[in-house]
C-alpha cells in the first residue's frame, strides 16, 4: 500500500467516502441560514458533522 501524501494519488474508496462527506457538508450548508457547522474526523474519516442553527427574535 502506498503513502496517499508522497504519492499524491488517493484510494478509490477513500475519495468516495470525502465526496460522500462534501456533499452531506455542502447539504448543511444550503439548509443553514444562521448559525454553525462543527465537522469531527476520527482516524482520517469524518464521523460526524453538528449543526447549530441560531434564531433571531425580533423584538419591537
Amino acid at each position: 500500500m502506498t503513502d496517499e501524501s508522497t504519492s499524491g494519488r488517493v484510494a478509490p474508496d477513500k475519495r468516495r467516502q470525502i465526496e460522500e462527506s462534501l456533499a452531506s457538508i455542502r447539504e448543511a450548508l444550503l439548509n443553514l441560514r444562521y448559525g454553525s457547522i462543527a465537522i469531527t474526523v476520527h482516524e482520517d474519516r469524518v464521523v460526524q458533522i453538528d449543526v447549530t442553527e441560531k434564531t433571531r427574535l425580533r423584538h419591537n
